[in-house]
């Protein structure tokens, strides 16, 4: 399994596991994740990024793209509480 098809499985178990806004929030990528996303990004800054890691950067930004909108919506949930 690659590190972005972990991110997103680890997204995934999240929210099947029927969790709050407060976990939503505190939700954070695994070190792994992180890890592998500061490499990456350092390849690419670097120009020598392989299309293979591109495209896995590009699906990390997507699958954190669509966390930082839950956590938002979490906070309007959180706020009319």
């Amino acid at each position: 399994m690659t590190v972005a098809e972990k991110a997103y499985d680890e997204m995934v178990d999240l929210f099947a596991r029927g969790t709050d806004a407060e976990a939503i929030l505190a939700f954070r990528p695994s070190a792994r994740a992180q890890r592998r996303v500061r490499y990456l990004l350092g390849r690419s800054k670097s120009g020598e990024i392989t299309p293979e890691e591109a495209a896995e950067l590009q699906r990390l930004g997507e699958i954190e793209h669509l966390m930082q909108l839950v956590k938002a919506r979490a906070r309007l949930y959180l706020d009319r509480r």
